[in-house]
């Protein structure tokens, strides 16, 4: 589960990575300055939570238990759920998708909780 969690993450990181370039370069022409704010706010948001991955997946090798891995699938559902609604807004233009992202904010904060937990047990 480590090795898959990691991997995770990683591929996270080198799409928020890509994300990022991708606002920076071809969007800041293309999108006014408010939606262009939130597609950087989806990558940056992506960006800690692939950190927090890679965070579970160490935390998975050192803690066994169910915490760590929870805590890696909440990160993950709440990149889809959170960055995800935000770069969907962002290029869409749709307002109404801005309903999910709070969604993937409360995956990201149960994700944080789970690997206080980890760190406890």
């Amino acid at each position: 589960m480590d090795r898959l969690l990691f991997a995770l993450g990683a591929t996270s990181g080198l799409i928020a990575v890509g994300a990022g370039a991708f606002g920076a370069h071809m969007l800041r022409a293309r999108l006014p300055p408010e939606l262009l704010a939130v597609f950087e706010t989806g990558a940056r948001y992506q960006m800690y939570h692939a950190l927090g991955l890679l965070a579970a997946a160490w935390a998975v090798t050192r803690w066994p238990g169910p915490w760590a891995v929870r805590a890696g699938w909440l990160f993950l559902v709440g990149t889809l759920l959170f960055s995800g609604s935000l770069y969907a807004m962002a290029l869409s233009g749709v307002r109404w998708l801005g309903a999910i992202t709070p969604f993937g904010g409360a995956a990201f904060l149960a994700g944080w909780g789970c690997l206080i937990l980890a760190a406890r047990r």
